[in-house]
This record gives C-alpha cells, sequence and structure tokens, in this order.
C-alpha cells in the first residue's frame, strides 16, 4: 500500500512541478527560491497526501499550501532580500519572449508588496478567477480586486514595463482591455 501511495505522490509530483516551480518563480523571484518553496509545499503535500488526493482539485490544494509556505517563509524572513535585475541563472526565455522583458517583469513584480504580488501571479498567470484567488489567499472576492487594482496601478507607473505593454506609462487601461504580461503561450 505504502509503494502505491509513494507511486501516486511521484506521478503528482512530476506533472505539477514545472507548473509549480514557475508559480513559485514569480512569487519569489529567483529560481533557487522558487524551487525551494516547491520542495516544501511538496514536502507539506506528501504529508497530507491522502487529503490532497481526496480533493476536488488536487492541484490548487498543492498552491494553497505553497502559497501558506510563501507567506510563512516571508513572515519569518528578517533580513530583507532586494530582486535584481540580473540573475545568475534564469530559465531559457520562450519563443515570444526575451530575456529583457522577462527580467523587466520579475523586477516589477519584485517591487510589489507580497500579497499583490501573490494577487497578481495567482490571477494573470494562473487564469486563476478572484474567487479562486480570494480562497487561496483566505480573503474576499473585493480584497482581491483591490489588490489587483492597486498592483496593477503600479505596474502601469513602472517604467520598464512600457516595452512589454506597449503603452505609455501614464496611458490608463479601459476596464475591459485585456492586460498581457506574458508571451502567447502564458509563460
Amino acid at each position: 500500500m505504502t509503494s502505491t501511495i509513494d507511486d501516486d505522490f511521484q506521478d503528482f509530483m512530476a506533472a505539477r512541478w514545472p507548473a509549480l516551480v514557475r508559480t513559485a518563480y514569480l512569487l519569489t523571484g529567483s529560481h533557487h527560491s522558487a524551487e525551494d518553496l516547491a520542495q516544501s509545499a511538496l514536502a507539506r503535500a506528501f504529508v497530507k497526501w491522502h487529503r490532497v488526493r481526496d480533493s476536488h482539485d488536487p492541484a490548487a490544494y498543492l498552491r494553497q499550501i505553497m502559497i501558506r509556505c510563501h507567506a510563512d517563509q516571508f513572515r519569518r524572513s528578517r533580513v530583507r532580500e532586494w530582486l535584481t535585475s540580473h540573475l545568475p541563472d534564469t530559465a531559457a526565455p520562450s519563443r515570444e519572449t526575451s530575456r529583457d522583458q522577462r527580467e523587466a517583469l520579475v523586477q516589477a513584480l519584485g517591487q510589489l508588496p507580497a500579497r499583490q504580488r501573490t494577487a497578481v501571479v495567482l490571477h494573470f498567470f494562473e487564469d486563476m478567477p478572484h474567487a479562486q484567488v480570494a480562497a487561496a489567499l483566505g480573503t474576499r472576492e473585493s480584497t482581491v480586486r483591490s489588490q489587483l487594482s492597486r498592483a496593477l496601478a503600479k505596474l502601469r507607473q513602472d517604467g520598464s514595463l512600457i516595452e512589454l505593454t506597449g503603452r505609455t506609462a501614464l496611458a490608463p487601461l479601459s476596464p475591459s482591455a485585456p492586460i498581457h504580461l506574458t508571451g502567447k503561450d502564458g509563460r
């Protein structure tokens, strides 16, 4: 029986690892921190594997665990880390997105407060609706909308993102205009 549980967890982990690390990277701004965060989340998920496996959406359950791990690490850190535009190891850029654009996006996300950054990553990069983001953050939908609004206002003022959006820094978006912070494949 233990072998079956281990095999189920290994299959789940192998399938979720790339998306988990990608989301963790957007939350932390560092490839190494992202891998550490993903591993911490998977370690906690393994301990509660029967609950994770039997949940309605195991991937969402794992994301929730990862968000809580990130919040715990953020609370515990006494030394503030500053993100730089030059990362020692970066993921290979996709065909549609250049390295400079990725660095500008990571730098801009790194300047947002943790709750706003988490809301932006979950909503725009994980394509989660406001209700799911609110559930993941343990807050109300109105708070998520407020966090997203404030984060987008800060991101619009960031001069390094002008290349990504093709808009001027002061040009407001219409409420119905889609925001494309990623490439065509959503990464």
